[in-house]
C-alpha cells in the first residue's frame, strides 16, 4: 500500500512535471510510442472566514466574509492540480530520443447559470518537444512548467488535494501551498538544457518567456532580455535535495527592475516516514509569482515609486503512512513580503494543513485535508479555515 501512494505522488508528478517518462494508457503507433495521461480530481470543500470584508488585509490570502457578511461558502472544484489530459509521443530516430507534449485542463464544476461559462474554460499549459541522449542530456523547447520552486510544488501534499485559494466556486485550480510556502513556478515558453545524471548529480539551465502582468499604464511591453532559470539536483536513495534560482528583467515603460529568487530544499524518506523542508528567498518578486510591473497591491514586487520589496518563505512537511496504506501528513508554511519603504506595508499569509490521502486503489486515493489561513500586514489580520473531502483518479 505504501508502493501505491507514492505511486500516486509519482503520477502527480508526471502530469505536473515536464517529464516524459510513460506513465498512463500506452498505445504503439509505428515507430512512435503515445502516452495518454492524466488525471480527474473533484473535491467538496466547506469554508469558514472569520472577518469582514471592509478588514481585509491588501494581498491577503485568507478569504473574508463576503460584502454582505455571510461567512461561510460550499463549493464543488478541482484542487490545486487541474484535471488533466496529456499525449506525450516518444521515439528513437538517428541516435536521439525525441518527444513531444501537449496537455490541456478541463473543468470539474462552474459557477455559471448553465454550468458552462466561458470565463473559466479549460487551460492549455504544456506544448513542449525535447530531443536528447542519455550520453550528453535533453534539450526541451516549449511551453512547460518553470524550473525555480518547481521542485517546492511538486512535493507539496497538497497537489493531491486542495491547500489554500479555497474562496471561490467554480474556479478551476486552487492554490495548494502558492503564496503560503513558495512562489508559483508559472507555466513558461523556455529553451531548457538539461545534464545526464552523473552519480546522482544533475543540472537545469534555461532562457525562459519574461511572462508578465499587465497594467492600464503600462507604455511598452517589450522585455529586453530572455528571463534565467536554473537548478542543481541531488538525487539519492533516500530522495533528493536541490537548489534553483531565477532572474528576470522588467520594465513598464516609467521603471526598469530586476527581479531574483533562490530557493533550497529537500525531500527524504526514512521508512514510511517523509520530510519536506524548503526555504526561498526573493527581491523585486511578488508574494505568489513573478509579478511583471511595480504598483499599489501588496502583492507586487514593487511599490508605487519603483521600490524593490524583499520576501521570503517556505514550509516544512512531515508525513507518515500508516499500516493501512493512509498517508497522513502535516504542513507548517508562509510567504512574507517586506515593505519597501517606512510608508509601505508588510504583508504575509500562513498556512498550516493537516491532511489524510487514502490509496482505495492503485489509481483512486481518497483526501481529506484541513486548511488554515492567516494574513496579516502592518494594521489588520484575517484568518478563514476549510474542510475539503475528494478524490483523485490518475491514469
Amino acid at each position: 500500500m505504501n508502493k501505491k501512494i507514492s505511486a500516486a505522488v509519482t503520477s502527480a508528478a508526471l502530469v505536473l512535471g515536464a517529464t516524459t517518462a510513460n506513465a498512463g494508457i500506452i498505445i504503439p503507433a509505428g515507430e512512435w510510442t503515445l502516452d495518454v495521461n492524466g488525471n480527474v480530481n473533484v473535491y467538496a470543500t466547506i469554508q469558514d472566514f472569520d472577518d469582514t470584508a471592509a478588514n481585509a488585509v491588501s494581498g491577503g490570502l485568507a478569504t473574508t466574509k463576503d460584502s454582505t457578511g455571510e461567512d461561510k461558502n460550499q463549493s464543488i472544484n478541482t484542487g490545486l492540480l487541474p484535471a488533466w489530459l496529456g499525449f506525450t509521443g516518444t521515439t528513437r530516430q538517428n541516435d536521439l530520443d525525441v518527444s513531444f507534449t501537449i496537455s490541456m485542463q478541463p473543468n470539474v464544476s462552474d459557477n455559471g447559470v448553465a454550468g458552462d461559462s466561458q470565463a473559466n474554460g479549460p487551460l492549455w499549459r504544456q506544448a513542449f518537444l525535447t530531443f536528447g541522449d542519455k550520453s550528453w542530456g535533453t534539450v526541451k523547447m516549449g511551453k512547460d512548467l518553470g524550473i525555480f520552486a518547481g521542485n517546492a510544488i511538486l512535493n507539496d501534499m497538497t497537489l493531491l488535494g486542495v491547500g489554500g485559494g479555497y474562496g471561490s466556486s467554480g474556479t478551476s485550480t486552487t492554490l495548494g501551498g502558492i503564496g503560503t510556502g513558495y512562489i508559483y513556478p508559472s507555466w513558461k515558453g523556455q529553451i531548457a538544457y538539461t545534464t545526464p545524471t552523473m552519480n546522482g548529480l544533475s543540472a537545469t539551465v534555461a532562457i525562459t518567456n519574461p511572462n508578465q502582468s499587465i497594467e492600464s499604464s503600462v507604455t511598452t511591453l517589450y522585455q529586453d532580455r530572455f528571463g534565467f532559470e536554473a537548478q542543481v539536483q541531488y538525487t539519492m536513495d533516500m530522495g533528493k535535495v536541490w537548489v534553483s534560482g531565477a532572474s528576470y528583467e522588467y520594465t513598464n515603460g516609467n521603471y526598469d527592475w530586476d527581479a531574483t529568487a533562490l530557493d533550497v530544499g529537500a525531500a527524504l524518506n526514512f521508512g514510511n516516514a517523509g520530510l519536506v523542508a524548503y526555504y526561498f528567498d526573493s527581491k523585486g518578486v511578488g508574494s505568489t509569482m513573478f509579478t511583471g510591473y511595480p504598483g499599489a497591491a501588496a502583492t507586487y514586487g514593487h511599490d508605487t515609486s519603483g521600490n524593490e520589496r524583499d520576501g521570503d518563505g517556505g514550509y516544512v512537511q512531515l508525513t507518515y503512512v500508516i499500516p493501512t496504506g493512509t498517508k497522513l501528513g502535516v504542513a507548517v508554511a508562509k510567504n512574507e513580503l517586506d515593505a519597501a519603504t517606512s510608508s509601505d506595508t508588510r504583508l504575509e499569509n500562513k498556512r498550516w494543513t493537516v491532511g489524510a490521502y487514502h490509496p482505495l486503489t492503485k489509481h483512486l486515493n481518497l483526501v481529506a485535508e484541513y486548511n488554515n489561513i492567516e494574513s496579516e500586514n502592518a494594521t489588520l489580520s484575517n484568518e478563514s479555515q476549510a474542510i475539503s473531502l475528494g478524490a483523485i483518479l490518475f491514469f
